[in-house]
């Protein structure tokens, strides 16, 4: 086994997911600012944006996993991360001739998140070649070490930066971090497989495998639900939080940028232990398991007030993070590790398809229900949601399995 130290391939991958990482959770921050600071949004506008920023994934999530699986995934990716950063360059510019609107902010966020679907779907997707099944839990092990750092540190840098130079300038970082990326992944030289010629079989039926492979699998349809109901009440929450933080708890952008930083502390400490889980516990038991344990703390964040309680926000996102960062390294291991290789984009894009697909909705319903019942009941009614997620794993056949099968699994039936 190749020490992934030693792998300059992997290397350099892992340095250009990391930047990348680092410019989308700064984004992640700063354009909600930017709505509310300069254009003044509603609570259904702050949802709109999120909607806008992840409908990519439902609409076309499916043909690019088809598309993905004829073609090499690395130029893919280069494509992706220098199209998102010409398309944020632009909101900066508008800011400064003074013509921002609304509209520009969601065609934008749009347009980026079509250029993201085709960025996670390819990464997923190339990680096996590039570093074999066998390195799988330690590769993912080490992106979301280096992404939860980003995570971690981008909302402090974009808040600090928000506050120093204003959001649209924030914007530039953003687009930094895609360039890089870019400089990164083309000094890979590592030869990636051509993949098998494309048979006669049209791209509607190639689709349909990539989702009766997931769907004929129980294993793979609870994960599914798992991840697309947590994901759903998660867009909520995150559709709103900063506008929670903001008007109700009374935060600067600077401390709004912190508080979102404890889903990076999450998030680091869950890659950083997420092996003692795993040899603890078992990689499959643990799906459920961390998610019982730790994600009921959740329910802390709407708890937070003017003053001191503001700590029950960065304790209750922290768990958050924390539960769904090691069931992430977890599941996308188990899932790469029994996916044949000619199925690997249509698998990872049928899963992102549903549970993806649902974050606009996610955040579409956080802005119509924050008009409704208020702000801080939404966030209520997003953190209890969350934690009914378990309970597909609970019902599947996982509940009783503790490690990954060793071998890829055949696809499901019609």
């Amino acid at each position: 086994m190749r020490s992934l130290w030693r792998h300059t391939g992997f290397r350099l991958f892992w340095a250009g997911d990391t930047v990348s990482q680092f410019g989308t959770y700064t984004s992640q921050t700063v354009l909600p600012l930017l709505a509310i600071g300069v254009l003044a949004a509603t609570p259904f506008e702050v949802g709109l944006l999120t909607a806008a920023s992840t409908a990519a994934f439902l609409l076309i999530g499916l043909q690019a996993g088809a598309w993905l699986d004829r073609m090499r995934r690395r130029p893919v990716m280069i494509v992706a991360d220098l199209a998102r950063a010409a398309l944020l360059s632009s909101l900066p510019i508008a800011a400064w001739f003074g013509v921002l609107t609304m509209a520009q902010l969601l065609v934008v966020a749009m347009l980026v998140g079509v250029a993201t679907v085709f960025f996670d779907v390819a990464a997923q997707s190339y990680i096996p070649s590039l570093t074999g099944r066998a390195q799988l839990t330690n590769a993912n092990a080490r992106l979301e070490a280096t992404r939860s750092v980003s995570e971690m540190a981008a909302p402090a840098f974009g808040g600090g930066f928000i506050q120093l130079a204003g959001a649209a300038n924030a914007v530039l970082a953003t687009g930094a971090g895609y360039l890089a990326s870019a400089a990164f992944l083309v000094r890979i030289r590592q030869p990636e497989p051509r993949p098998a010629r494309a048979s006669e079989r049209s791209l509607g039926r190639q689709i349909g495998e990539g989702l009766r492979f997931v769907f004929g699998n129980p294993s793979l349809r609870a994960l599914v639900g798992c991840g697309a109901t947590a994901n759903f009440f998660d867009s909520m929450l995150g559709a709103l939080l900063a506008l929670f933080l903001v008007r109700e708890v009374g935060l600067t952008p600077a401390l709004v940028g912190v508080v979102l930083a404890a889903g990076g502390v999450g998030a680091l400490l869950a890659a950083l232990t997420a092996n003692w889980w795993i040899r603890r516990f078992g990689q499959v038991r643990v799906l459920w398991l961390v998610l019982l344990s730790v994600e009921p703390l959740g329910v802390l964040t709407p708890l937070a007030r003017p003053g001191w309680s503001v700590a029950f926000a960065f304790v209750g996102y922290t768990a958050l993070v924390y539960g769904a960062t090691v069931y992430d390294i977890t599941q996308v291991s188990f899932r790469q590790a029994i996916c044949p290789d000619h199925l690997l984009g249509r698998m990872n894009a049928s899963f992102r398809f549903v549970t993806w697909g649902v974050l606009p909705l996610g955040g579409l319903a956080g802005g119509a229900l924050g008009e409704w019942i208020g702000v801080r009941g939404t966030l209520w009614v997003a953190a209890i949601g969350t934690l009914a997620s378990v309970l597909w794993i609970l019902c599947s056949p996982l509940r009783g399995m503790r490690d990954v099968p060793v071998t890829p699994e055949p696809p499901g039936p019609s």
